[in-house]
């Protein structure tokens, strides 16, 4: 459905709705999102564009544009715009380059990294979600976003290798499968957690004539909602 048929079927009461909505957008991106020193106007543009709201559960919609983390699901939470936003522009997607996005929810991260990437795989194994993205990117004429269903910790290795991936949560460790499924000269970007503290990281992966190599940097502080599955193993001593 085109943006003006979106109108035209929403009515007067919706069209208010969208109004607040844009006018939401506009005060999260210069509010929150600039401030941040994120300077990449694709990014921006693109979560201006973009109604957050509409990729969220409606119980908690109302929240969409709030400066913190929403729970959406049992366990499971939409990032703050403003570590979204920062990890993305770490993440430096090009237009050519295939993403893949594990813990993608219902589709908000696909949708703006589907403005900046030729192709984008999002990852989700939570039911309802899954449900959910489809449609609320096809509501918005997204076509380069293929949504599949697995466990996150999996990755996904029928679609490797990925220029980047795009882990949409805070992990404690980074399983080897996921480095595994990166392009040569690939990346992976997260909120990596060392006990309460929270740092956004990039993985870089490297090297040519067979010999890859891995390195990490931290690239600041920062607070996300856990991603289950990506816990550090317990060690018990006697």
């Amino acid at each position: 459905m085109s943006e003006m048929a979106f109108r035209r079927a929403v009515g007067p009461v919706g069209r208010q709705k969208m109004a607040i909505s844009a006018l939401q957008r506009k005060n999260m991106v210069e509010s929150q999102i600039r401030p941040s020193d994120v300077t990449d106007r694709r990014i921006t543009s693109a979560m201006q564009d973009l109604p957050r709201e509409r990729f969220m559960p409606a119980n908690v919609a109302d929240l969409a544009y709030m400066d913190d983390a929403v729970t959406v699901a049992p366990g499971r939470g939409l990032m703050a715009p403003r570590v979204f936003a920062r990890l993305l522009q770490l993440a430096g997607i090009e237009s050519r380059h295939k993403v893949l996005i594990v813990g993608a929810l219902h589709g908000y991260s696909a949708a703006v990294i589907s403005h900046l990437a030729n192709e984008v795989v999002a990852l989700e194994s939570d039911a309802s979600a899954v449900a959910a993205a489809t449609p609320a990117l096809q509501e918005r004429g997204i076509a380069n976003v293929t949504v599949v269903s697995g466990q996150l910790v999996d990755g996904w290795p029928a679609g490797a290798p990925f220029d980047v991936i795009f882990v949409e949560g805070a992990v404690e460790q980074m399983p080897a499968q996921l480095i595994d499924q990166l392009a040569p000269s690939g990346r992976l970007v997260t909120v990596e957690l060392s006990g309460a503290v929270g740092r956004g990281v990039i993985v870089q992966k490297s090297g040519t004539d067979g010999r890859v190599s891995v390195s990490r940097r931290v690239a600041f502080e920062a607070s996300a909602p856990r991603l289950p599955g990506f816990e550090r193993a317990k060690v018990f001593s006697f």
